[in-house]
């Protein structure tokens, strides 16, 4: 494995970076082999039918915001893999191997990509003769306990008019975050996280690795929109679960046109490998919820294996289904159509806010880098009148469901209302520095068992003796009546007393 710097990027120079912007790209050009996805299929969360059986590949959220603590920059954050339980071991969670995770970015306005961010990973396990994840408690990214872990490069892809310009590697096997297994597996998690933070060449940092889940919403909405009678708002029903993050933060100078022309429209892709070596697009995310509640069933598949510049197909903005719905079940009545307002807010950026001139419309992300941070940022961004918030890109904190729910409604035409699914923040406070996502919920979450060491044991009616404290350790199971139900060798699993003198009940 290359060595890499705490300040680099592993042994590779890229004088090349500085090529006038940097940060993530759209899809491919035609006719250039190595960029070029196929056709196929689904992304966020489980909001296509295909998408939701490939977890790994399925980007859940896209946030891109000026960074609060450092202005100049603009920071972009990915997450996949869906409703991570916090306790699914021994196989935790990965980044796929076969993938090339995208960040892409538009800075004139033409709905295809100036430049490629591309995240790949490889995966390694020290022994592969064990179940175990991790052998014994993990004190750092290198320790030899951590039994499985992940690396990643970054290339910079940089296009013009969808023909490749250049390709630099700006990041070698860059370590990931773990999974956080536990407490008793990873007693100071925050230590893993930091050392899993890497300043790049010409400004950016870059992270990669498991995070709490910073989306809050109460997904029961799909429960004809919250029980049919609003007996189901309130919950956070992704609190408690985690996600696997990709995280950047870049100079502004280097992603914007330039200071006159500061918007740029941002997404994710992801391309998968067949087994033919040919790669597939599966994924795709700019805006929240487009794919969920925009796009007819028919259309998610296609759309999740497309390009921005191709929207015009299948994106009817103008046609919502959902205030129509709300009209049905709740007999709130549904703005005029056509709805050009949602033209604005979801296909072209807001005028006067981060609409681009000469802008096509399409769904990405848009922001405008030259709009400050907020002092005191509102969950309702724009609609509170904080310019620095969704739809100009999105923060952490946005609210993005009520602002979606109330614009659907018709806020921006003259139809006030506080339409909302009663979750207002997330569950776990965001941080203040890069990554700015909170920590991944532990594995060992939850209520204790009752009493500890030797009381554990007698509750179990010593059903669980241990014989020996060697590496050969055998663990003997009885029942708590008595009787011998069976032993179970498992010497490997307790490898527990190479680093410790005393048995840690796991």
């Amino acid at each position: 494995m290359t060595p890499i710097s705490r300040s680099g990027v592993g042994r590779r120079g890229i004088a090349t970076l500085i090529c006038g912007a940097l940060a993530a790209g759209g899809l491919a050009a035609a006719g250039v082999t190595a960029l070029e996805p196929g056709a196929a299929s689904a992304s966020s969360h489980r909001e296509a039918p295909l998408i939701s059986g490939q977890p790994q590949y399925d980007n859940t959220d896209l946030y891109a915001f000026v960074s609060p603590d450092k202005p100049d920059t603009t920071t972009i954050i990915a997450n996949f893999v869906p409703f991570e339980e916090p306790a699914g071991g021994p196989n935790f969670y990965t980044f796929a191997e076969d993938a090339q995770y995208d960040l892409h970015v538009d800075n004139n306005g033409d709905a295809q990509s100036e430049l490629i961010f591309r995240y790949t990973f490889k995966t390694h396990v020290k022994n592969k003769n064990t179940f175990l994840y991790n052998t014994g408690p993990v004190d750092s990214l290198e320790d030899p306990d951590l039994n499985v872990t992940q690396t990643y490069d970054i290339d910079l892809i940089k296009l013009h008019k969808q023909k490749l310009v250049a390709k630099t590697r700006i990041a070698d096997n860059v370590p990931v975050a773990p999974s956080n297994v536990g407490k008793a597996s990873m007693p100071d998690y925050g230590k893993l996280r930091d050392e899993a933070v890497y300043k790049l060449a010409g400004g950016a940092t870059t992270f990669a690795g498991q995070a709490d889940d910073p989306f809050f919403a109460d997904l029961r909405v799909f429960d004809l929109l919250y029980g049919g009678n609003l007996s189901e708002v309130g919950n956070d029903t992704l609190k408690g679960y985690n996600v696997n993050s990709l995280a950047l933060q870049v100079p502004n100078d280097l992603i914007r046109e330039s200071s006159y022309q500061p918007v740029v429209g941002i997404w994710g892709t992801v391309q998968r490998k067949d087994a033919r070596g040919h790669w597939s697009q599966v994924s795709r995310l700019g805006n929240p919820l487009v794919n969920e509640v925009v796009n007819p069933q028919k259309d998610k598949d296609k759309f999740n294996a497309s390009s921005p510049y191709d929207d015009a197909q299948f994106l009817n903005v103008t046609n919502p289904e959902l205030p129509k719905l709300i009209e049905a079940i709740y007999k709130i009545k549904a703005p005029s159509e056509p709805r050009n307002d949602l033209v604005d807010v979801f296909l072209k950026g807001v005028k006067g806010l981060n609409q681009p001139p000469h802008v096509r419309p399409a769904e990405e992300l848009r922001l405008n880098t030259s709009i400050k941070p907020s002092a005191g940022p509102k969950r309702l961004g724009v609609l509170d009148g904080d310019n620095a918030g969704f739809p100009n890109g999105r923060r952490l904190t946005d609210d993005v469901i009520d602002e979606a729910l109330q614009v659907a409604e018709g806020e921006l035409v003259g139809s006030k209302n506080d339409l909302g699914d009663g979750v207002d923040e997330n569950d776990q406070k965001f941080g203040h520095s890069f990554p700015y996502l909170a920590q991944p919920t532990s594995g060992s979450r939850g209520p204790l068992a009752k009493g500890t060491g030797n009381n554990v044991r007698n509750q179990l009616g010593d059903g669980l003796q241990v014989a020996g404290a060697g590496a050969n350790t055998t663990l003997i199971a009885t029942s708590a009546a008595g009787g011998v139900a069976g032993a179970l060798l498992i010497g490997t699993a307790l490898m527990w007393w190479r680093r410790r003198t005393r048995y840690r009940a796991y």
